[in-house]
């Protein structure tokens, strides 16, 4: 598998969406930032439809930005080889090779598996100043990415995924 796109800096964050209603689906086309979606076209559903096709959890945090706590999701200490995939469409957003130690509680990768899979909004909920990581396709909150923390990686960078956002395929099972 190969890996490319890989830049030094987040790319620009667009300011947040307003709240989605009950019957909001994602746009058509290009995204708020400018972005299609790497995986084609975006997933439209109604809230109704999130609520019944996730577990309680995962509607909170994929559809309304919430954070499992850390050192409790699945994978924030998996070292299985493969590709996480968006839980919520099965948009591939990040692999194995990209993920690292961060010793944070969360999943932590350096770079998204290729541009356009993933999207930034400005997130400035909680008295902080953040950047949002969303899935470009059917844009469920994933977490955050933190630049200029000092890990030892290619892009000095920290995406911080909550574990209920992905879904792990392993490298042994690709293709099946």
């Amino acid at each position: 598998m190969s890996i490319f796109n890989r830049s030094k800096s987040v790319p620009p964050a667009v300011p947040a969406a307003e709240p989605a209603s009950d019957s909001a689906v994602a746009p058509d086309g290009p995204q708020p930032d400018g972005q299609q979606p790497a995986g084609g076209q975006p997933v439209e559903k109604t809230d109704a439809q999130w609520r019944e096709e996730l577990t309680p959890e995962e509607y909170r945090v994929l559809r309304q930005a919430g954070t499992e706590r850390p050192y409790t999701g699945e994978y924030w200490d998996t070292h299985t080889r493969g590709v996480y995939k968006c839980r919520a469409c099965g948009t591939e957003l990040f692999t194995s090779n990209e993920k690292f130690d961060s010793h944070c509680g969360w999943p932590s990768f350096w770079a998204p598996l290729a541009e356009g899979t993933v999207r930034y909004i400005h997130d400035r909920t909680m008295g902080m100043d953040r950047v949002e990581v969303r899935c470009a396709t059917c844009d469920s909150h994933l977490g955050h990415v933190f630049d200029g923390e000092g890990y030892g990686t290619p892009t000095d960078q920290r995406y911080c995924i909550n574990s209920v956002s992905l879904k792990l395929v392993p490298a042994d099972d690709a293709g099946q």
